[in-house]
């Protein structure tokens, strides 16, 4: 069987709003590993108040519309739709955005506070 069939065989039976919501829950706790010990670190190093802990509360508070703007897209699929091996592409590009998202966020905002500070 060749890897393309592969694929399609596994999308097939994928449900593609479970998968997402997956996606979104892994990414929301690298997303908040990656705060914590990124960003907060950098803020702590220019700050020596609890400044660095509430801007990791706002920080993480932020993504959290993103994350479920990525879901939503995907909860209000029909039984139908969400086992449509078609949707595979949109699927993957969705996922590379959120997780691009999560990972390059925390990154960028590190970066930045220690440009500032």
């Amino acid at each position: 069987m060749n890897e393309l069939s592969h694929q399609s065989e596994r999308a097939a039976t994928r449900d593609w709003r479970k998968a997402m919501s997956d996606h979104v829950a892994y990414a929301l706790l690298v997303y908040t590993a990656l705060q914590i010990f990124l960003t907060v670190k950098a803020l702590s190093e220019g700050f020596s108040s609890i400044l660095p802990y509430v801007a990791l509360v706002v920080l993480v508070a932020a993504i959290i519309p993103a994350c479920r703007w990525f879901e939503r897209r995907w909860t209000h699929l029909s039984d139908d739709e969400a086992a449509d091996p078609a949707l595979l592409g949109s699927f993957r590009r969705d996922i590379a955005m959120l997780w691009g998202l999560a990972i390059l966020l925390p990154l960028a905002l590190t970066a930045l506070f220690k440009a500032i500070f």
